[in-house]
């Protein structure tokens, strides 16, 4: 069944992808840049004299902005099952960029003491709280966008923008320390890739302003089918909240610790316990996401064929089985040549003195590059898997929430978790215990009681798929 001429949408689905994934690739970026720069706050914004205590503290705040993504979620999916999916994810851009901005202007403790780290944490959970409506927002868009066979491949897009957006806090932030001094750098150069965000999002924004309700959301709410009350549909009725349950331990929650583990953790191993100098952990990181981009799309083209479960599945266990061989090659390779104690509290050379690792950068790459291959197995498919599992009149608020308590809880704090046990092992190897036991979770739950999604036809709740989806013809719409 399709849509009058009236209801059908003016451009072509690449544009509707492209849009979307511009404005999420930016949402990321700036919420990456604080994890990037997380050193740097250590000196900047909290009491000085403890360099460890100071980055367990940024950690920490990195940590709040994941804490309130499934608050985000809540709040803002309500908002995109009652009003729409297009106001809702421009609400978000536009709040991250104003949270993500006034980081780059804030005084440092320095200069108005108790209130830096204050002003700080709120706006770092302005972010969290945006971010949780930003995500679920542009999956949906594009996935009630699309035909159902090819729904993985076409959300596969938007799971490329979290990876990209973290490669482009590395370009940025790598760009700017090496075109200024370490000194100037610490002192005032930080905030620059911050203030950045402001071009950024106005682009994002006028990209956005010019798409239209998606399709399937539009015929939901004129035939009357759309929910009044998103949180009691979602959270009152037994049945969905078991399915949100499976939905996080069964999917999100190995997926987020495979996600962290092998881009986040990896940069953090590199720089911080190896000792390896910001330059080469950046673009031994770097170099390994840019290769890795397009196999989100293969595995979202995979799921496609054979099934979203077994997909996602197999990422969490080969990344379980193969973590503690990895990183100790990674050492190997890295060649550190003094203790963790010496290394704790310096970040990719935040005090600006000499690498105390001798890397060989291919073998490096090459072990950051299996763990990313590892992300988009079970990244890739996440987005079609969550929208099949959800009906379409609260798909935005039961969508989001196990992706946001997977990804900023159980993802979110694996950096911190991972400091914690660094220093209360002094095991450079024992923090990986975390991840593999989520993943190896995920693995038990998704496989016994998790239901294959590849079938699901969401356009059916609306009468059936639009006739004018999926056509072919230049990004420009």
């Amino acid at each position: 069944m399709a849509t009058s001429a009236q209801a059908a949408p003016t451009y072509k689905l690449p544009f509707v992808i492209s849009a979307s994934a511009a404005g999420t690739i930016i949402e990321w970026y700036d919420f990456y840049l604080y994890g990037v720069l997380a050193a740097f706050f250590g000196t900047q914004f909290f009491p000085p004299g403890n360099d460890a205590a100071g980055l367990l503290y940024s950690l920490a705040f990195f940590g709040a902005g994941f804490a309130v993504r499934p608050f985000g979620a809540a709040f803002f999916g309500r908002i995109g099952d009652l009003t729409g999916r297009k106001f809702t994810f421009l609400l978000t851009i536009t709040i991250m960029g104003f949270s993500t901005a006034a980081v780059g202007i804030l005084p440092t403790y320095s200069q108005i003491g108790i209130l830096a780290p204050i002003i700080l944490v709120l706006l770092r959970l302005a972010q969290g709280l945006a971010l949780g409506g930003e995500y679920g927002g542009a999956a949906i868009y594009v996935a009630e966008h699309s035909s159902d066979e090819h729904r993985g491949r076409n959300t596969s897009w938007i799971q490329t923008t979290a990876t990209l957006g973290l490669l482009l806090a590395l370009i940025v932030v790598g760009v700017t320390r090496s075109s200024m001094s370490s000194e100037n750098f610490t002192s005032y150069g930080w905030r620059i890739p911050f203030i950045l965000s402001v071009i950024l999002v106005a682009i994002a924004l006028f990209i956005r302003l010019r798409l239209q309700e998606t399709p399937l959301f539009s015929r939901l709410k004129a035939s009357g089918k759309a929910s009044t009350s998103p949180w009691r549909d979602s959270f009152g009725n037994s049945g969905n909240r078991r399915l949100i349950l499976l939905a996080l331990f069964g999917a999100t929650a190995g997926q987020a610790v495979v996600w962290y583990q092998g881009q986040f953790q990896s940069l953090f191993f590199l720089g911080t316990i190896l000792g390896v100098k910001y330059t080469d952990a950046y673009m031994i990181v770097g170099t390994a996401l840019v290769l890795a981009v397009p196999f989100f799309y293969v595995f979202g083209r995979l799921s496609d064929q054979i099934g979203r479960k077994k997909v996602i599945l197999s990422g969490c266990l080969l990344a379980a089985i193969s973590y503690f061989p990895i990183y100790n090659l990674m050492t190997q390779f890295a060649h550190p040549q003094g203790s963790f104690s010496a290394t704790l509290g310096k970040f990719a050379g935040a005090d600006g003195k000499a690498s105390v690792a001798q890397p060989e950068i291919l073998p490096l790459i090459a072990l950051v590059w299996i763990q990313v291959i590892f992300v988009t197995m079970v990244y890739g498919p996440i987005a079609a898997f969550l929208v099949e599992y959800f009906p379409a009149r609260i798909r935005y608020t039961s969508l989001s929430i196990p992706y946001h308590i997977g990804n900023g809880w159980f993802g979110g704090f694996l950096p911190l978790i991972a400091g914690l046990i660094l220093t209360a092992t002094g095991n450079i190897y024992a923090s990986l215990i975390y991840p593999i036991a989520v993943a190896l979770i995920t693995v038990v739950i998704g496989g016994l009681y998790i239901k294959e999604s590849r079938q699901v036809r969401i356009w059916d709740e609306v009468g059936g798929q639009e006739e004018v989806l999926e056509p072919t013809g230049s990004l420009a719409g």
